[in-house]
């Protein structure tokens, strides 16, 4: 069976784009994405933070490079793929990462407000059910 492989991230740069040119001169752009989800748990109010590493090749990467910055916001598209790699001691890596097709840039907010979603800029809340995450399962 075929697979589906498609990631629509919003958020903020965590770091300005690194711009660097693989040998044969396409440009490459790497950030980091903060995306944040606000919920209820009970009568408490939650928030979740997920960083996301994303890389973005092409002109888009230079636009990336030129434009963002920082605490910039973005809508990113693109895929998930998986990195492996061996360190110069042997030790096998493999990271996560989204590889962007599409990258827009979000208008900068002002006063607190901003393009979020929800009263006030704020993205929505969501009721949640009541239980803790078990990183081991």
């Amino acid at each position: 069976m075929a697979g589906f492989n498609k990631v629509i991230l919003m958020g903020n740069l965590t770091r300005n784009p690194e711009l660097r040119y693989t040998p044969s001169g396409t440009p490459v752009a790497s950030f980091g994405l903060a995306v944040s989800r606000r919920f209820k748990q009970g009568e408490e109010l939650k928030e979740e933070v997920c960083f996301v590493d994303i890389v973005v090749f092409g002109k888009q990467a230079e636009h990336c490079g030129q434009y963002l910055s920082k605490g910039n916001g973005a809508i990113i598209e693109g895929r998930l793929q998986q990195r492996r790699w061996e360190t110069e001691d042997g030790q096998k890596r493999s990271k996560h990462e989204v590889v962007a097709q599409s990258v827009t840039f979000m208008p900068k907010r002002q006063d607190g407000g901003g393009a979020s979603g929800g009263p006030g800029g704020e993205p929505p809340i969501h009721d949640e059910p009541s239980y803790e995450y078990d990183e081991q399962h």
